[in-house]
């Protein structure tokens, strides 16, 4: 079930380009969640962990349990029950936090870093060839698109969980 969008950038209206890029949203998202339910299920891991562990990866330093409630959405109970089933898997380990003898932290540990590393290896070089074909100026407006729509996506998910559902005003960053 494709669309074909052979004609150029010019030929299209303002309605059709934002028509289309609401419809390849929807489909991204679509086959982004069957790619990482397949590479959850490749790895071992439930969806939710993978995300986790997807996140934990791009944070420069270890996190706390509290971290990975708020970057995953989880309650506070949530993420420590999978930060204890990761660290039982041997996906995460808990370190000190230096400044706070009382408080861990959580890292992924070394082999499993490794792990899923080496099972991003395809992917990311597909993932990656995608983007080659793009210029350094349109890679400059995808990353800032990427980066304002999950902005948008925070706001709208805090707006939704705090119960203003029905509330129609859009915030935007």
């Amino acid at each position: 079930m494709s669309t074909n969008y052979a004609r150029s950038g010019a030929e299209w209206s303002r309605a059709e380009l934002l028509a289309r890029i609401v419809t390849e949203s929807q489909r991204h998202y679509a086959d982004y969640s069957l790619f990482s339910q397949a590479m959850a299920d490749h790895l071992g891991l439930h969806p939710t962990d993978l995300q986790c562990v997807a996140l934990l990866d791009i944070e420069p330093d270890p996190v706390s349990t509290g971290d990975i409630a708020r970057l995953t959405g989880l309650t506070s109970g949530s993420a420590t029950r999978l930060v204890d089933r990761l660290v039982k898997a041997g996906v995460v380990e808990r370190l000190a936090d230096p400044n706070d003898r009382r408080r861990s932290l959580v890292a992924l540990s070394p082999t499993a870093r490794e792990r899923i590393g080496a099972a991003w290896d395809t992917p990311g070089r597909a993932f990656g060839a995608v983007l080659e074909s793009y210029s350094d100026s349109e890679l400059a407006v995808i990353g800032d698109y990427l980066h304002r729509a999950a902005e948008v996506g925070r706001a709208q998910a805090k707006r939704l969980a705090s119960g203003n559902a029905g509330d129609p005003a859009v915030t935007s960053p």
